[in-house]
This record gives C-alpha cells, structure tokens and sequence, in this order.
C-alpha cells in the first residue's frame, strides 16, 4: 500500500485539535476500534488474502461455529439476509467457506471454513492479539482489568 494511502486512511475519524469531543467516551472508542480495524486490515493486505471488515467477521463466526447456517449468522448480526447472503457466496467463490446440505434438512446449509478459510482466520487472530498486546502495552495487569470491567459496564449499559 502506498504511503500517501496510508496517511489519508490514518486521519480518517480522528478529531480535530483542541476538540473537546475527541475525548468523549464513546467517541475516543471508535477511534481505537478505527486505528486497531486499520492495522489490522493493512497487515492482511500485505499478504495474500485481502478481506473487507464484514468478511473477516463472516469467516470468524463460522470458524467459532463450525456447521453454523445462513440463518444463525443473521440471527447473530441482526443483518440484512441479502447482505449475508453476498458475503457467504463472496467467501465460497473464494474457497474460504465450505458448504454441506444439512443431513435431517436439505433447505439449510451448514458452512464451515475451508482450510485455506481456517488458516486465514488464524492469521488474522493472530495479528488481532499482536496489536492487542501493542495497544494495551503500558498497562499493568490490574489497569487492563479495570479496563475490561469498564468496557463491560458500557455495554451492558447499551444493552436493549
């Protein structure tokens, strides 16, 4: 990727200096999840397999659910059927999700990572928790707690 690309996705979501809504909970939040998503997204770009954000999630919550359906993902995001359904069809064409007709009922499909599908997902787990581990340097073992049981608190808040 070249470096006037990097810089421009870089700045994307951060606040302007001196602006007080840049330190907002929810907002300093998303630009974690904004520079961690980046990060991450531009080391897979570096290697073979280049995956959108939608198509890393797809692949992960087929190789947490091996066997999953169509149907238990769209349950799980709470997605567009049609947009699930694109992206499935994108990571079979890419031979990264494999499809088997359910034994005891043909209309459903269990998916399951290919192995080319599980060792992605692999490296992506890994170079997630290399910049875990990078983001979270400095904080001793008790400051990451309370970071986690702070986070937890703000979801649950957010929870319906």
């Amino acid at each position: 990727m070249s470096s006037i690309m990097r810089e421009s996705v870089d700045k994307v979501n951060q606040p302007a200096p001196q602006d007080p809504a840049g330190d907002e909970v929810l907002e300093l939040v998303h630009q974690v999840m904004h520079q961690f998503r980046t990060q991450l997204f531009q080391a897979l770009r570096a290697g073979s397999q280049e995956l959108t954000h939608m198509e890393s999630k797809t692949l992960g919550f087929f190789a947490r659910r091996p066997g999953a359906t169509q149907s238990d993902l769209v349950q799980h995001t709470g997605r567009d059927k049609a947009q699930i359904a694109r992206l499935i069809k994108v990571l079979r064409e890419r031979g990264l999700l494999d499809a088997q007709a359910d034994a005891h009922d043909r209309r459903n499909v269990r998916l399951s990572p290919t192995a080319q599908g599980q060792t992605l997902q692999q490296a992506l787990r890994h170079q997630a928790i290399a910049l875990e581990r990078r983001a979270v340097a400095g904080l001793n073992a008790e400051e990451r707690a309370q970071l986690r049981t702070l986070l937890r608190k703000v979801r649950a808040n957010l929870a319906p």
